[in-house]
């Protein structure tokens, strides 16, 4: 299997454009799950660095 390399969020071209359906959603989740509250409005890096929180407070996420 083939992996690809992850772009850092910093270097996204879109990263300041507000976070997809997709991110909303998984984000609102993750965070029922770790019982906390997410602020609206969040950019796509902001989501997907809160994303990469919460998986590791909840252990979605991780390869094991």
């Amino acid at each position: 299997m083939t992996q690809t390399p992850e772009k850092d969020p910093e270097d996204w071209t879109t990263g300041d454009e507000p976070m997809t359906g997709p991110q909303a959603s998984y984000l609102s989740t993750l965070a029922q799950e770790a019982g906390v509250k997410v602020p609206e409005g969040l950019t796509k890096v902001e989501a997907s660095r809160r994303i990469d929180e919460l998986q590791q407070q909840t252990g979605r996420g991780t390869d094991t």
